[in-house]
C-alpha cells in the first residue's frame, strides 16, 4: 500500500480573511465572497465553468497543525474531546478542505465564488461539481 502522495495545487484563494481568528467556522456563517485564480496549465479544465454552477472546492489548509487528533468542536471546551475525524476541524493530519460554493462569475482562469471561509493565499487542490448539480 502506498504510503505517501503527491498533490498538484491547481490555483490559489484570494479572499479578505487573512487571519485564522477571521474565519467562519463554515461558509454558512457569514463567509465572504472570494476569487479563484486557476493556474494556467488548467485552463482548460474550468472552460465549461460558468455563472450559477454549484461547486466543491478543496483546498490545502497551509497553516492548519497536522499534528492534532483531537479537538473540542467549536473551540468550545465544555464540549469533549473529539476525534478530528468526526469534526470539521482544519487541524488534521491531511488538512483538506470542502467547501460547497456558488459560481457567482466565470472566466478562462478566474473564478468569482461564494460563500468561502478559506484564508487568502490557500492553495486549491481540485474542483468537483456538487452532487447538489449543476
Amino acid at each position: 500500500m502506498q504510503q505517501d502522495a503527491h498533490l498538484t495545487f491547481i490555483g490559489i484563494v484570494r479572499s479578505s480573511l487573512t487571519n485564522l481568528s477571521d474565519c467562519p467556522k463554515q461558509g454558512s456563517e457569514g463567509a465572504p465572497s472570494a476569487q479563484i485564480e486557476i493556474y494556467p496549465e488548467y485552463a482548460r479544465a474550468v472552460q465549461d465553468v460558468k455563472a450559477g454552477d454549484r461547486l466543491v472546492l478543496m483546498t490545502w489548509f497551509h497553516e492548519a497543525d497536522r499534528n492534532v487528533l483531537e479537538v473540542h468542536p467549536r473551540h468550545d471546551l465544555k464540549r469533549p474531546l473529539t476525534g478530528v475525524f468526526s469534526t470539521r476541524s482544519p487541524h488534521r493530519p491531511n488538512p483538506i478542505g470542502l467547501h460547497e460554493v456558488v459560481v457567482l462569475q466565470a472566466s478562462e482562469l478566474q473564478l468569482v465564488v461564494e460563500p468561502l471561509e478559506a484564508l487568502d493565499g490557500t492553495p486549491l487542490i481540485d474542483i468537483k461539481v456538487s452532487m447538489l448539480g449543476r
